[in-house]
């Protein structure tokens, strides 16, 4: 079973395998504990990342569980 990637606590960004802190934000919290999944190709037209306040691209959690 493959292995679930970190996702940051305050911006989404899910990061890449091998990397546990975000590099938008370095004093956040990371988790694997994340669910659903947005692509932003275009965070400037997207409807998506307007409402999630993203603008830059990337992979995102839609939830991120922070304990």
């Amino acid at each position: 079973m493959a292995k679930n990637p970190f996702a940051c606590g305050d911006c989404g960004l899910i990061l890449q395998d091998g990397i546990d802190q975000c590099h938008r934000c370095p004093s956040a919290q990371t988790t694997t504990d994340w669910q659903g999944y947005v692509i932003i190709i275009h965070p400037s037209r997207s409807e998506i990342a307007e409402r999630l306040n993203i603008d830059q691209p990337g992979h995102y959690a839609l939830k991120v569980n922070i304990r």
